[in-house]
């Protein structure tokens, strides 16, 4: 018994195996299986191996009909040793890419997310594009297919950098790749340049067009960031209009994350109507009183409509994973395709000479009748030798050495052929090939110019309609906080301390969002800022409660304080512009018994006059006395103010309202995002205060006043004028009508006051268009006209042309000649208006003058995309 169980014993340590040596080696085969075969595309030719066996297959079953894809998927299937199911995705994926595959029924839809129809209903075949770029057997490298049954290419030889044109997505063990797609024709056109020695920097670009802004990509690199928009238009003041979508989004999920902002407040729409058919068309109407470039922002700022894309450019090369960037993939790919297109006509070459070879020896052997050398021949060797023989004097002439073969060829030409042949045509074939392999010896020698030509003629044949679909711009910042709707209230118990959303039976403050900060001021002279909360205790007696503006340099607090160690008042004016949440900052000395006496908070700066009484015990010989806050500087919050009295203070009251001491605000506009600043980027338009107007002229044709809220929105691409408005100044203007084809020129002045609201005053021609627009008192305009064959110049006056009429005045025809170009002059300043300018602009000497009109001329492109050319 003891002997059995120490066999037993002995039988199962022999049967054990370490775990976690085989959980290594297995783990590091899959990883490297998932990697290889499966998540990430060659570099080469782009391509997953379940794309490249799709792609295989139907080269195989290619005769330039449509096949179902069901069938696509079975022939498939002999390729790629995975279900049906993934092949039909990775089919409806390609096809719904509109570059390799033709399709024929209902693919789908990448815009709304719909599903293709079932593989037994849509049909596919491969596109012109891909039958020439794509396949070629002579320069294929092959392997045998999984069961070892079929031959399928290693990589396919594409001529094309397909990987960025197409993108890719997958996910691997440990290892992920994502490639967004490019544009076909700019990806080209970056192939000629790096053929010509240039560097090139291509973009992405995708199928659901949008705006995007590339500022961080990196190359396409880790750690990149793109985002994309949607592009939202303003359809009036109730409605505004997504007409496209960011890329990875879909029109339903879309319209999801927008019903969530809306349920959680941060935006406030009436409804929302999808109307996407042939275009994408997502109507959004709006709540009364809300503004649609406020909405516009918060749409941006916290649903879908803005998506930030992290990518990651990872791809094999020779069986192992790399990480490049972008433009280094273009560069390899372009490299290949130069290679390719040499190996192309080496094999062409090849074949010409061997053409040309036997061309001359059926020549030979017909026209000195050597067939009759072998008439008397008994055997076979001696045939070949007969031909061989009659061979040798023009055997030099060769490229290479006769062989067998060739005799054996000789041999198989049939007696109709000899007796039919015609020297004058076979001297003509070989002048042909003589010819094209003379071509085919230039292009080799001149292998980059034919490289060159070889994109051109790709962006010649299929380049049409592949233009760029997405925008590039560059975005603006969008402070949540400052877009979000206002979906509380905010209520505060001043005796308690208690401040919050909830506290619905205590005193109203004001509306606000739940993602802004409040300000407490309280009596101690402590200040503290703090999120909104439910209810949230911030200290006992508050003076002063509001919604918290981080870095508002225009509001000011006036304060005095009595301080406790001396007894005396002191006065201050400061701002808050930046402090850490929930911490309390003195606003006094911070000495015992201090406490704030009068405290009142300015949004533009005021400085009021209070009148200041002091006890009735009190030494001083004036117990009453005014106090004009605007007599001391705005300093910090921690300063410790001015001494206002000595001597005790009963009681402050307020005398007169005060004004601004801050002056107007300059405001600035950045025409690359389209937006009005204080920081200074872009141009200056002008000092505003209170009720001062922007006034926009677009190239539409309209004009605009607005107000200088930082949120309103202009489209830079569309924005000719924008200035501060004064409704003295006359517009002059140089129109082109699209009914006559001829150009106008009007001077009008601003007769109406409605804001946010476009005045066309151009004809309504949809070919119309504003070209010149100025606001000087004396504009002019060179035009040059072509009469006959000459070119004449002329500078017009244009305050001289017409008389100031209203505004729906069609003008005065500005020359009956063809007029090539109009461009307005620049015209010198009288001495008053310089002294004016003087007199507002800053200490800086190279600071753009306050007023200074932006005008931004109509360019050609512009003209092109109207339709006018």
């Amino acid at each position: 018994m003891s002997e059995e169980n120490d066999l037993s014993k002995e039988g199962s340590l022999h049967d054990s195996v370490p775990v976690t040596g085989m959980y290594k080696e297995w783990f590091l085969d899959y990883a490297s299986y998932v990697i290889l075969e499966r998540a990430v595309p060659a570099i080469e030719d782009g391509l997953k191996p379940v794309q490249r066996r799709i792609l295989h297959a139907m080269k195989e079953m290619d005769d330039g009909r449509f096949n179902k894809v069901a069938n696509i998927i079975g022939q498939s299937m002999q390729y790629h040793p995975h279900g049906d199911a993934s092949i039909g995705d990775a089919i409806v994926n390609i096809g719904q890419k509109e570059l390799l595959i033709e399709t024929q029924g209902n693919w789908g839809d990448v815009r709304t997310g719909d599903r293709a129809a079932a593989a037994r209903y849509i049909e596919a075949r491969l596109s012109k594009f891909a039958l020439e770029v794509v396949f070629n057997p002579q320069t294929t490298e092959w392997q045998l297919s999984y069961d070892g049954r079929k031959r399928e290419p290693v990589t396919l030889p594409v001529k094309f950098p397909l990987l960025l044109a197409q993108g890719v997505e997958g996910i691997a063990v440990g290892l992920s790749t994502k490639i967004l797609p490019h544009n076909f024709c700019e990806l080209i056109a970056g192939s000629i340049e790096i053929l010509k020695g240039n560097s090139t920097n291509v973009l992405p670009d995708f199928i659901t067009g949008g705006l995007a802004d590339f500022s961080e990509y990196n190359g396409g690199q880790r750690g990149g960031k793109v985002k994309v928009r949607a592009k939202i238009e303003e359809e009036d003041s109730k409605t505004i209009l997504i007409k496209e979508i960011p890329y990875g989004t879909t029109t339903d999920s879309l319209i999801d994350s927008i019903l969530k902002a809306n349920d959680k407040g941060k935006i406030k729409i009436k409804k929302v109507v999808d109307n996407t058919a042939k275009d994408v068309e997502i109507a959004i109407q709006l709540a009364p009183g809300v503004s649609p470039d406020v909405t516009i922002d918060a749409l941006y700022a916290f649903t879908d409509c803005e998506v930030s894309i992290s990518p990651n450019a990872c791809v094999i090369i020779e069986d192992k994973p790399v990480f490049l960037n972008v433009n280094e993939i273009l560069a390899y790919n372009t490299k290949q395709t130069k290679a390719l297109l040499k190996r192309e006509l080496e094999i062409r070459k090849a074949e010409l000479m061997e053409k040309l070879l036997f061309s001359s020896l059926e020549k030979i052997f017909i026209e000195n009748r050597i067939y009759r050398d072998i008439e008397e021949c008994t055997t076979w060797e001696a045939v070949l030798e007969a031909i061989d023989k009659g061979l040798d004097p023009y055997k030099p002439d060769f490229y290479r050495e006769i062989v067998q073969e060739d005799l054996l060829k000789l041999t198989e030409i049939r007696i109709k052929r000899i007796s039919k042949f015609d020297a004058f045509k076979a001297d003509e074939l070989m002048k042909k090939l003589q010819d094209e392999l003379k071509e085919v010896n230039y292009n080799l020698r001149h292998l980059t110019d034919y490289a060159i030509k070889y994109y051109e003629n790709l962006l010649t044949k299929y380049g049409k309609g592949r233009e760029r679909k997405t925008e590039i711009r560059t975005f603006d910042t969008i402070e949540a906080t400052v877009v979000a709707a206002n979906n509380a209230k905010l209520y505060v118990n001043r005796a308690d301390g208690f401040v919050g959303s909830g506290l619905k039976k205590d005193e109203f403050v004001c509306d606000c969002s739940d993602l802004d900060d409040i300000i407490v001021i309280r009596k101690d002279g402590k200040c503290m800022v703090s999120k909104v909360q439910d209810k949230n205790f911030m200290g006992k007696d508050i003076l002063h409660i509001a919604v918290f503006r981080k870095g508002d340099e225009r509001m000011v607090y006036n304060l005095i304080y009595l301080e406790g160690a001396s007894g005396r008042a002191m006065v201050k004016r400061f701002q808050v512009l930046a402090v850490t949440r929930d911490k309390e900052y003195d606003l006094t000395k911070g000495t015992k018994g201090s406490k704030a006496l009068y405290l009142t908070a300015n949004p533009n700066g005021e400085a009021e006059i209070v009148t200041v009484y002091l006890t009735q015990g009190a030494k001083a010989r004036v117990k009453v006395f005014d106090f004009d806050f605007s007599t001391i500087e705005i300093k910090g919050r921690g300063a410790g103010g001015n001494i206002l009295t000595k001597y005790p203070v009963r009681k402050i009251q307020l005398k007169m309202e005060g004004v601004s001491t801050l002056g107007g605000l300059d405001i600035y506009y950045d025409p690359i995002v389209g937006r009005l600043n204080t920081d200074e980027r872009g141009n200056l338009i002008g000092n505003f205060l209170g009720d001062d107007k922007v006034l926009v002229c677009y190239k539409t044709g309209d004009y605009e006043l607005t107000s200088f809220e930082l949120t309103n929105r202009y489209d830079p691409s569309n924005v000719i004028l924008i200035e501060k408005f004064d409704q003295d100044k006359v517009i002059s203007a140089i129109y082109y009508d699209g009914g006559s084809k001829t150009y106008y020129v009007k001077r009008f002045q601003i007769e109406t006051t409605t804001l946010n609201k476009k005045f066309n005053f151009i004809t309504d021609h949809k070919q119309s268009y504003l070209k010149v627009v100025s606001t000087d008192k004396q504009p002019q305009a060179s035009v040059v006209f072509v009469k006959g064959k000459e070119e004449e110049v002329m500078e017009y006056d244009l305050d001289m042309l017409i008389d100031v009429k209203g505004w729906k005045a069609i003008g005065n025809k500005l020359s009956s000649h063809t007029v090539k170009e109009i461009r307005l002059v620049e015209t010198k300043k009288t001495n008053s208006e310089q002294k004016t300018e003087e007199d507002l602009e800053s200490d800086e000497e190279d600071q753009i003058e306050v007023g200074k009109t932006i005008n931004l001329s109509v360019k050609k492109d512009d003209e092109e995309q109207l339709g006018l050319f």
